[in-house]
């Protein structure tokens, strides 16, 4: 994936919002095999364990049984077709996850030889506040950047203003206590 690139950038800006978030004694279920961004994760003294490869839309199997207290996501969430269900799934107390926006003057990402290196969602901000709202998530900070692309273009150009990047921190909701006349509604009083 990184044979001719390397987001120098992009890697930048999550460390920087990773360790304003989270410190290194915290565990960390990075969702996704072993990359270089885990390992940018490790050299800089977090404990990190990677998903094995399974397809996080139907096994979530890690992401229910991990110990960690921290599930980082980077660039996973666009990849799959259901994304709200291993959100939900997600044992850890925090999450840390990243996204490409989407970009209306540019169509979704798609390899041409790698059939998991594709995007079938590419969000706009608020989607992805909904999805992690609805998944049981609590926002508490954000944060977007842009990638400039050194080419000459009307593209390259607006790629030079135009966030490309969200990142979000993000804490399980505490559920509200259930009274003894839950599921009762007004009729039934």
């Amino acid at each position: 994936m990184y044979e001719r690139t390397f987001p120098n950038k992009r890697f930048k800006h999550t460390l920087a919002f990773l360790q304003k978030h989270i410190s290194t004694d915290e565990t960390i279920l990075d969702l996704g095999v072993e990359n270089p961004f885990s390992k940018i994760m490790k050299e800089n003294g977090y404990t990190v364990e990677n998903t094995k490869g399974e397809d996080l839309d139907l096994d979530f199997t890690t992401a229910q049984t991990t110990n960690t207290k921290v599930t980082t996501a980077f660039e996973i969430f666009e990849h799959l077709l259901a994304p709200l269900n291993i959100l939900r799934e997600i044992k850890s107390e925090k999450l840390v996850a990243s996204i490409p926006l989407k970009l209306w003057f540019s169509p979704a990402y798609r390899s041409k030889t790698d059939p998991w290196d594709r995007h079938y969602h590419e969000f706009e901000d608020w989607q992805f506040d909904w999805l992690l709202e609805k998944a049981g998530w609590e926002i508490k900070d954000r944060a977007k950047w842009t990638n400039p692309v050194k080419k000459i273009g009307l593209r390259p150009l607006l790629r030079s203003f135009i966030p490309r990047y969200y990142i979000v921190y993000a804490e399980r909701k505490i559920s509200p206590q259930t009274d003894s006349n839950e599921g009762n509604g007004p009729d039934k009083i």
